[in-house]
């Protein structure tokens, strides 16, 4: 690529579309719309800002806030003037924001709205680092203190003009092997990690995704994911190399009402996402008429077998053509509907998405591309690809990185896309990235004899039950998290006699069942511990279990009252579960499910 210092790109592209609207977000319910030449004119705002405040190069500047275009503005602002955009969850609690702070040494931070503000001025006070907090949402009710001023002030004022010559010789001076983001890893153990990516780590895999992909100004992407996470971080930085429209979704719990509005042609999602909206679709088929669960069920069959066709560049016969006219009339473009119609296709990653729900939306048109990667890899390591797939897979190796397996099944990878390091953690460092390049996942898995990559599980997750049997949870979670009724599972079984669960219901899906089942209750406490309740959990769970091995089966669960949670550190904010933290805040829960072992287990 010409250009691979993400500032430098951004600002060329800004000149090249001008007028044209670069980023939309909502203000009082209507979508309202950024230009490219007014986003330049931010970014230059946010750079002299920073000079006018004294940042200087390789400083940590912070950014805590939900997904805006402010967030992407002050992000370029950032590394136009050669600092380090340091990322926080909006999400995170007191303690993380506190450490990521004192840890990466944060002077200035930039926050989003009211939720922010009201935890960051709990620790302004004492913070012995600091001394800036710039508040994105106006509507922010914040207290009289020098310290902390409006983004729109900021980049509004009368000295910054002073600053215009220093900017353009930081900005010339600006590398590719420039630091331009340090990302703290949500951790699924220990304390979070800064994990340190260059320019070229991230613009590295723009030429790659280029070739694969077919994406151009003419698209546009709804940006769902935290932009604090590597994932949607980098997807956007790609996808505004091409020139794409990014509307932001600043509250994920719409992301359907989003898909109505917005129509997105491209987006990044977590499989949870697509297991949602798979098990809702087929949940309202339970209640359907016989005939209509078959014309679906026909419908979906058909959508496979047109689209594998023209996958296989194979001639499709004029029946199968009929077919999938009709199928396509009658269901298909229903579910296409749901995501708004304009599908182009989309990107998953973060856990393992069943090979059933890729078909399953590959029957309606639309190419969910599974991939694999860390925030240590920039993160793109391996994804299917329109031209080469295979679901059930992340896919195939990019072709800038390498990929070995090491003798205990662990992924290694090598190439431009790995980080620098941890944050002044060279120990921790040199734990997982050997001398000579080789990155060390945490993941198990291997490659088959075409190539594709697959995942079986965490390291650190792997269940090893009394008997000896080594059990992957991740696909088993995955496989019940298809279920309508099921939110959230965790499996248990190490060092135990069989597998157990702790199951958090759809209370949503839940609450609709009981009232057909005339079932009164005050709380979900209540709900939980009737009886007809766990009966229907025992049926669906035996049912969901009947597609694994004996040993890998579900024997005993037991229901939650409430969601596995980003502040009781039970998850991380992408979703994935911190099995340490689960076991020890349900330990009791768990002990029970052990207490009478069934010697016919």
């Amino acid at each position: 690529m010409e250009n691979s210092h993400l500032t430098k790109l951004v600002l060329e592209q800004c000149k090249k579309y001008g007028d044209r609207p670069a980023l939309y977000h909502k203000v009082d319910g209507v979508w309202e719309n950024i230009s490219w030449s007014e986003m330049a004119r931010q970014i230059q705002g946010v750079s002299l800002a920073l000079l006018n405040e004294g940042v200087n190069e390789q400083d940590r500047v912070g950014i805590y806030s939900q997904n805006r275009p402010e967030w992407t503005i002050a992000d370029y602002g950032i590394m136009g003037v050669r600092a380090i955009t340091t990322t926080i969850y909006a999400t995170s609690s007191i303690s993380d924001l506190e450490y990521i702070i004192n840890d990466a040494e944060i002077n200035f931070l930039f926050i989003g709205g009211q939720e922010q503000y009201d935890k960051i001025v709990k620790i302004l006070p004492d913070n012995k680092h600091l001394k800036k907090v710039v508040v994105f949402d106006p509507a922010t009710q914040i207290q009289a203190d020098a310290r902390v001023v409006y983004f729109s002030d900021f980049i509004a004022q009368d000295a910054l003009q002073q600053h215009r010559d220093a900017f353009n010789s930081r900005l010339e001076q600006a590398d590719e092997e420039d630091i331009a983001t340090i990302i703290y890893t949500s951790g699924t153990t220990g304390k979070p990690k800064g994990v340190m990516l260059t320019h070229k780590n991230i613009t590295s895999q723009f030429a790659i995704l280029n070739r694969l992909f077919n994406l151009s100004e003419k698209d546009v992407e709804l940006c769902f994911l935290p932009l604090s996470h590597v994932y949607q971080k980098s997807s956007t930085y790609w996808t505004q190399s091409r020139g794409v429209t990014v509307y932001y979704c600043e509250n994920p719990k719409e992301i359907l009402d989003y898909f109505q509005e917005v129509r997105p042609t491209y987006m990044v999602g977590v499989p949870r996402l697509y297991e949602k909206m798979y098990a809702k679709i087929y949940a309202t088929l339970e209640q359907a008429p016989h005939l209509k669960r078959k014309l679906f069920d026909w419908s979906v069959e058909i959508g496979k077998q047109y689209q594998y066709k023209v996958f296989k560049k194979e001639p499709v016969p004029f029946s199968l053509k009929l077919k999938h006219t009709i199928a396509r009339k009658l269901v298909l473009n229903k579910i296409r509907q749901i995501m708004g119609s304009r599908l182009n296709f989309f990107s998953a990653g973060g856990a393992p998405l069943a090979a059933e729900i890729e078909e399953f939306f590959f029957a309606a048109g639309i190419f969910i591309a599974q991939g694999y990667g860390l925030t240590e890899t920039s993160p793109v390591v391996s994804c299917n690809r329109p031209d080469q797939f295979k679901f059930g897979t992340p896919g195939k190796v990019v072709s800038n990185c390498q990929v070995k397996i090491a003798e205990d099944g662990e992924i290694l990878v090598k190439g431009e896309n790995v980080m620098k390091g941890y944050f002044r953690k060279p120990e921790l460092t040199a734990e997982v990235l050997s001398e000579d390049g080789w990155f060390h996942t945490g993941d198990i898995g291997y490659l088959d004899e075409d190539g594709f990559l697959h995942i079986t599980d965490r390291k650190k997750d792997i269940i090893i039950t009394a008997g000896g049997k080594n059990i992957a949870p991740q696909p088993i979670e995955s496989h019940f998290g298809k279920d309508y009724y099921v939110e959230q599972i965790a499996l248990i079984g190490d060092k135990r006699k069989y597998v157990s669960a702790l199951v958090v219901p759809s209370f949503e899906a839940l609450e609709e069942w009981a009232k057909q089942h005339k079932i009164e209750y005050k709380t979900h406490a209540d709900l939980i511990n009737d009886e007809r309740v766990i009966n229907f959990y025992q049926q669906r769970i035996e049912e969901l279990s009947k597609h694994w091995a004996r040993y890998e089966s579900v024997k005993k669960f037991t229901l939650l009252p409430e969601p596995f949670s980003v502040e009781k550190g039970e998850i991380t904010p992408t979703l994935k579960l911190k099995r340490r933290v689960i076991e020890q805040n349900y330990k009791e829960e768990i002990e029970a499910m052990y207490a009478e072992e069934d010697n016919g287990i």
